[in-house]
């Protein structure tokens, strides 16, 4: 298994901590890995607080530069009850995002990764897509 694969999956089994406390929003997963090992983890906690992105970032306080942030499901891109996930990860400094799925939300579904590329952060989508998908989807459309 490639090691995007694996930080990917560990991402997913966290995403499972968040039920049911997360809901009406999509229980999601994030890991930050540096040199192929992991130094945060964060989920979705409940409505209105932190999403699993600004979890894991409050863990890790060093540079960013050479982290990749591992997320289940696209960074939000739009302020509701919490701010924008994508615009944090930009501030953070962060040069590369693995995402799994994008977010079909209408607010979101793609514009979050725009975001993160328009400021040059790399991003590769799809990674672990069939497993994430088979676990979020029932509960995402519901905020």
């Amino acid at each position: 298994m490639d090691l995007d694969k694996k930080f990917m999956l560990r991402a997913l089994k966290i995403s499972r901590t968040a039920l049911p406390e997360c809901q009406p929003n999509p229980p999601v997963g994030c890991v930050l890995v540096l040199d192929e090992q992991i130094i945060a983890e964060g989920y979705t906690q409940k409505i209105g607080d932190n999403h699993a992105e600004i979890e894991a970032l409050s863990v890790y306080d060093g540079s960013m530069e050479r982290v990749t942030a591992y997320v289940t499901l696209e960074p939000c891109s739009f302020v509701g009850r919490t701010p924008a996930c994508a615009s944090t990860l930009v501030k953070s400094g962060i040069k590369r995002v693995v995402v799994a799925i994008l977010d079909p939300d209408l607010r979101n579904n793609g514009k979050g990764i725009q975001t993160l590329e328009k400021e040059g952060i790399k991003v590769d989508i799809g990674v672990a897509s069939k497993e994430v998908s088979e676990f979020i989807f029932p509960y995402l459309g519901k905020s």
